[in-house]
């Protein structure tokens, strides 16, 4: 009995590791910076503040890793309130979009590069998109943890991010949108501490 009690321990244990180290992200230091071009002569410069989830890290063999995330539309910040209430209103429409997702169902390497792969969600679209990304692993103060950063862009007409929802020519605002992801992520706390 106690070998078959050490044998499960230990299959259970195993198990554990061969699926990765589970991190929750900390939205206090994680943060979605956007760029996009205004009247084709400047570029605006923006954040989401309120960045959740979970990364999955497999440090042996980083491809079986996986992130599940999601942004809260109203923390979008310009720094300029009626352009921020234009976006909220009028472009991402953030009582009936509160949130968007992304969910990795593929981590792979190409070259030097890791890719993240998997749907992203912005208002009532999903698309598949390849997030090229770079992932650090540290032990602080605070525990174990994980920073990711990965930069990338998508057509926000693709996800209807236009004012009544109409493809626009991207005069006023440009229609590639830059997003630079900085995300930092602590391994939960056990119970009771």
């Amino acid at each position: 009995m106690k070998k078959l009690s050490s044998a499960l321990l230990f299959f259970i244990a195993a198990a554990a590791l061969s699926f990765g180290q589970e991190y929750k992200i900390d939205p206090v230091h994680s943060s979605a910076q956007f760029k996009v071009r205004h009247m084709l002569v400047s570029t605006v410069v923006g954040r989401f503040s309120d960045v959740n989830g979970t990364i999955v890290y497999d440090e042996a063999d980083p491809s079986k890793s996986k992130v599940e995330a999601t942004i809260k539309t109203s923390s979008v910040n310009t720094d300029n309130p009626n352009r921020d209430g234009d976006l909220k209103q009028n472009y991402l429409q953030v009582e009936k979009y509160p949130e968007m997702k992304f969910t990795s169902n593929k981590v792979e390497k190409r070259g030097d590069q890791w890719v993240a792969t998997g749907p992203l969600t912005i208002k009532d679209v999903t698309k598949t998109v390849e997030i090229p990304f770079e992932i650090t692993k540290a032990d602080t103060p605070m525990g174990p943890a994980v920073g990711v950063s990965a930069n990338f862009k998508v057509n926000r007409n693709d996800y209807h991010v236009a004012k009544a929802s109409v493809v626009d020519n991207g005069a006023t605002v440009g229609n590639d949108i830059r997003i630079e992801l900085n995300v930092e992520a602590h391994q939960p706390k056990p119970a009771g501490k």
